[in-house]
């Protein structure tokens, strides 16, 4: 399990980016290599990730969805299951959105197993760092 904190930097209104969180077809592709492929729910994709770890490539398609929101207090939390494409590994997690003014911050919760965690623990974790803050950046940005 590899647990990474962010934070979240943006000049766009707490309601704006709490919107955001829960429209998963416009969330998703802020990850860097991730689209949407479909709609499964109100508040559920299926979705895919690209993710490039030193010389390897590999593909997850899976599912985002929203598991838990507060409106009020500007906190949602999202649960992603996806299946290493031609592999047998997987990429879970749990990603909880605290949103206020002015930013907020990202908690993520993976478990990763397969040619993945085969790179080793500091690998994953530098790697899904990396995508994170990339990630805190266009979320911060996007409109």
């Amino acid at each position: 399990m590899v647990e990474l904190d962010h934070p979240i930097t943006t000049d766009k209104p707490v309601e704006d980016r709490f919107k955001l969180v829960l429209d998963l077809e416009r969330l998703v592709p802020c990850v860097q290599g991730g689209k949407v492929l479909e709609k499964t729910g109100d508040e559920s994709v299926k979705a895919e990730i690209r993710v490039k770890m030193g010389a390897m490539s590999m593909k997850f398609i899976g599912t985002v969805s929203v598991v838990e929101q507060d409106a009020g207090a500007h906190t949602a939390k999202l649960q992603v299951k996806s299946r290493e494409a031609g592999g047998s590994g997987h990429a879970n997690a749990d990603v909880t959105f605290a949103l206020a003014d002015g930013g907020g911050s990202i908690h993520t919760a993976a478990q990763i197993t397969g040619k993945a965690a085969s790179m080793g623990e500091g690998m994953v974790s530098t790697v899904l760092d990396a995508m994170i803050k990339d990630f805190t950046q266009k979320f911060g940005a996007a409109e």
